[in-house]
This record gives C-alpha cells, structure tokens and sequence, in this order.
C-alpha cells in the first residue's frame, strides 16, 4: 500500500482504538458473568461490523472500518500479528514432557478422542460436501481433511483456563486432560498446515509437494533441535538482561521470525509461532511467572483486537443457517465427547472422571475460531460453515466449565477441616527447600494417621517434580495419590519466611499443604484441593493461618472460616 495520509493515520488509530475499548468492556462482562473473555470479544465485533452498526447506519460502519483501503490494510496486519501471537501463547502452555508423563492414558485419550470426530467430520465432508460448504477452488479431499481436523481439535489455552478456575488444573485429573488436548493440538495444526500447503494459490513460491517437505521438516527441527538451543539460552538470557524485557524479546523475535517464515513457504504465520510456543514452553527454565507477563501482554491488547476483528469480516445473521450450525454443534461434540470417554476408560479412568474428560475435551474455543478464520481466507470453506463453527467453539467453551463441575460434585463434599489432624500441623518448618518441607509433612502426617511417611514422602515428591504445586498467594499443595487410602488425610506446614513452589505470581509459599488421598479418589482430592483454594483466597484467613501456634488453633480458626471470611470483607469494604 502507499503511504499514510493524516486522515488514514487519524481513522486508523479511532478504529482500532474503538474495537479496542469495546472489546475490552464486553470481555470483561463476559468474565463477571463467568464466561471466556472471547465471547464477549466476538460480540463486540458483530455489534460494530456489518451484521448491527453496518446494517443499521452502513455509512458510518464503512467510515470507520472500511474493506479496502490503508485502514483495511493496517488492520488486517494486526489481525494476522495477533493471530500470530495468540498461537504463540496456546504453544507455550504445551508441555511436552507431560504426553510421555501420562503414558497410556493419554494416548488412549487423544487417539480415540480425536479419531472418532474426524472421522465424522471427513466421511461428511466427503458425502455432502456442497451443503458443507466445500469450495470449487479446494480439492475435495483437502476439505475432507480440514473439517476432520475442525470437527476434532480441542483448545489448550481455553482448556487450561476451564481446569484453572474449577482448581483441578495441578491434579491428575486437569494433568490428563491437558497431556490429551496438548496432542490433539500438534497433530490438528499439522494436518490444517498440511492442507494449506497443498492448495497452491496465488503468491505462493513453493509447488504443494516442496511445501508440505518444507512443513516436516520445520516441524522437526523445531521440536527435535530448536527446543534443546532454547532450553541452553534461556538461563544465559536470564543472567545477562533484565527481566522479563529480555525473555520477552527473545520470545516474540523468534515467534516473528517463524512467523514470516512459514507464510513465505505457503503455510501461515500462526503455525510458525505456535511451534516456537512449543519450543519455548516446553522449557524446564522458563517459569510461570514469564509465560504469566507473556500473556498479560498478548491478552491485554492483540487478542481483543483480532476476536473482535472476527465479526468485522462478514454479517453473522445474512450466513446463519440453522441446519448446519446444529449438525456441526452436534456432530463435533458427540463425537469429541464419545471418543474422549471411551478412551479414558480404555486408559483406567472411572465413569465419572471419564465423562469429566470428554466435556473438558470439548471446549473449542480460539483454536477452533483461528483455524476456521484461516480456512475462510484460503478459500477452503465458506461464509456459512465458518460461522456454524463459530458458534460451535462458542458453546462448547461455554459449556465444558459447568459439565466437568458438574460431573465432578459429591452430595457431601470433603472439607479441608474435617481431614486436617492437629497433630499434623507444623507451625514452623524453618527456612528449609521444597524438599525438605514435603518429607517433614511427610512425617507428621504418618504420625497422626498412620499412613506410611516413607511411601507418602516419594509420592508426593515424584508429584511435585512432575509439577509445582504452588497456587499462588503464598499458598502450595503438594499432594499424592496412593493406593489403599480410604480416607483423605492433610498437614499443614507453616514458614513465616516462605518456600519458592514455582507459584504463578512468583511469591513463595508460606502455607503448604500436603494432601493424601486414594488412587482411586479422583473426587476427593478435588475437592479438598478446592476447599483449600477458596478459604485461603482471603488475605485475613492467610495471616490468621501463618500466626496459628497450635493444630487445635488452627481447627478453631477454619470451624471459623465462613465468619472470618465475612469479616475481612466488610473491612476491606470500609478501607
């Protein structure tokens, strides 16, 4: 495009300052209604493109956010940057390590959770392909491909945030879960990357066949031998720049370069950056806290902007139709659903906690909207099919919270207090390692209940080194599952000075929690790991804790919980 005027540069910045503010306020409806952010992103798009501002006042829509032009242009930059950066984001939560971690039970869950949709999704494809939304210009088989690999796909980044709020993210159950979807994500961004550098088109340098070499081989190198430079560098980055400006620059260059790389070889940038995601995040020295500024700075700006910019692309209401948003509503997610149980159940999972699988699974999301978007650019589907998936990702992640939830409650929960011994209270561990903090758990909870320290100790230690249990807020919960355990049993350490558990804010724990439950206890240890989560979430419930010089205290203190609870609320109305 040629330069920018004044008057381009003054309607580019209140376009994208409008889609900016709007986003944001309905985002943060939605997350007051507990809902993702990114329905209420979407909603702020339809209400400012063509289906509401552009249909009811068209001259103002196409002044403000014109289809051709430098304004156009700048903005569908941003989009693919924050596509970009998005996938980015959804490759730095993969972790690796933790498929092979899982072993069996998460391949049963991938394999069978993804083969059953997208052979659902391919075999209709295939039958009805114009009704679908097949264009001319895409072979047949390549469409066939996509909408198996659409109909099949979770999404990480919304799985992990479902887990996270429900606070089975750091268990066995959340674990699984997210080893399946992490997967799922890798072969379904490998076959759409595969269909895109099939179809040739116009712009391209490459025939399909050196594009899909191309593609292998990037995946590879990335994976196999870019992962291992990244995990050298990152403590010689940490050493020698500040932080985090110095992770973070390191981060988005390669993710830029990537990026720029794999659109030059006719696949999209956002198959670049979530494999740099992958390298990156698969770290053993990249902390939380880094991948938390990572996605405060994605999230604040770059995926309002392009969720919002979704419903500047095309008039929701003129390409509804009923028929198809249901069959692909329904069809996506029974044969999601159905797979993921009947493979969790052939991996050893109970009924419930194998339901809890398949509706976690189902969540859809962003990666189902950035891959259907991508689709609808390369001209592989139409308007129609790319809304019914819209509206299918919508849902989905709508729904999979309060499934899971759901799935998961007990008529009597467990409660933290009625499992806590006093005699397994430590009021103060000293200044000790992590270590050291769960093996002297260890003990005083074998000497209050009777359980096995020895066994306990290597159980919960083989749990954390898998990963840190650190919550946040100056809270861990280390914790084990151990066969022949009837009833849940807790200890509670206390160190004034605190023990780094890798939390999510960076702030080390001052109060541990060691939680033991059965095997097969998959609801227990939920729940009591849920309990502790929403009693300490209240600063004056800590503090009470920290200061507590006995057990028999301590039990008095959370029999008190609810009123203290209401107290330090009222006083933090009145500051």
């Amino acid at each position: 495009m040629g330069s920018l005027h004044a008057l381009d540069i003054s309607m580019m910045f209140f376009a994208v300052g409008t889609l900016l503010v709007l986003a944001r306020l309905f985002g943060e409806v939605a997350r007051h209604l507990g809902q993702p952010t990114i329905v209420g992103e979407i909603v702020a798009g339809i209400v400012l493109g063509p289906t509401c501002l552009g249909a009811i006042f068209p001259a103002v829509g196409h002044a403000i956010f014109p289809l051709s032009g430098p304004v156009a242009n700048v903005r569908e930059g941003l989009s693919v940057l924050a596509a970009a950066l998005f996938l980015l984001m959804a490759g730095l939560e993969v972790d690796l390590g933790s498929v092979w971690r899982q072993g069996r039970a998460a391949l049963s869950v991938s394999v069978a959770g993804m083969a059953i949709p997208f052979g659902v999704g391919f075999g209709s494809a295939w039958l009805v392909p114009r009704w679908l939304g097949h264009q001319p210009v895409t072979p047949l088989f390549g469409f066939a491909l996509f909408l198996g690999t659409a109909m099949s796909i979770s999404a990480l980044p919304v799985i992990a945030r479902t887990l996270r709020d429900l606070d089975v993210f750091q268990t066995d159950l959340g674990m699984l879960i997210v080893a399946s979807a992490v997967l799922q994500d890798l072969v379904g961004w490998m076959i759409f990357a595969i269909v895109l550098g099939t179809l040739g088109g116009e712009g391209r340098i490459f025939s399909p066949g050196a594009t899909v070499a191309f593609v292998l081989i990037f995946a590879v190198v990335m994976i196999a031998g870019v992962r291992r430079v990244v995990d050298g560098s990152l403590p010689w980055i940490h050493a020698h720049t500040s932080w985090p400006a110095g992770v973070l620059a390191f981060t988005l260059s390669l993710a830029l370069l990537a990026a720029g790389f794999t659109e030059w070889i006719g696949v999209h940038a956002i198959f670049g950056a979530f494999l740099v995601g992958v390298a990156i995040g698969d770290s053993r020295h990249l902390r939380r806290r880094t991948m938390a500024v990572v996605d405060d700075f994605v999230s604040s700006f770059f995926a309002p902007l392009f969720f919002a910019g979704i419903g500047l692309k095309l008039d929701f209401v003129a390409h509804f139709d009923l028929g198809l948003v249901l069959f692909v509503l329904i069809t996506a997610s029974a044969g999601k659903i159905l797979g993921s149980v009947l493979g969790a159940r052939a991996g050893g999972l109970g009924t419930r906690e194998s339901w809890a699988v398949g509706f976690g699974m189902n969540a859809r999301g962003a990666m189902e909207i950035i891959l259907g978007l991508s689709a609808l650019e390369a001209r592989v589907i139409d308007e129609r099919l790319f809304v019914a998936l819209v509206v299918m990702a919508v849902l989905t992640s709508l729904a999979s919270g309060s499934l899971v939830k759901n799935v998961l409650r007990r008529h009597t929960p467990c409660r933290l207090v009625d499992h806590l011994p006093a005699r397994a209270f430590v009021p103060d561990l000293g200044d000790t390692t992590r270590r050291a903090a769960i093996e002297r758990l260890a003990a005083a909870l074998g000497a209050a209940s009777g359980l096995n320290a020895k066994e306990v100790f290597a159980a919960a230690w083989a749990r954390e080194e898998l990963m840190p249990t650190g919550l946040g807020e100056r809270v861990a919960t280390p914790h084990a599952r151990l066969p022949g355990v009837t009833r849940p049993a807790v200890a509670l350490g206390v160190s004034s000075r605190g023990i780094d558990f890798d939390a999510p804010d960076g702030k080390p724990a001052q109060l541990i929690f060691l939680v033991v439950t059965g095997s097969g206890d998959e609801r227990g240890h939920l729940e009591i790991l849920a309990d502790i989560a929403r009693l300490f979430r209240s600063a004056t419930l800590r503090q009470a804790a920290v200061a507590a010089p006995s057990g028999t205290e301590l039990l008095a203190l959370l029999r008190s919980g609810p009123a203290l609870l209401e107290d330090g609320a009222e006083g933090d109305n009145r500051k």
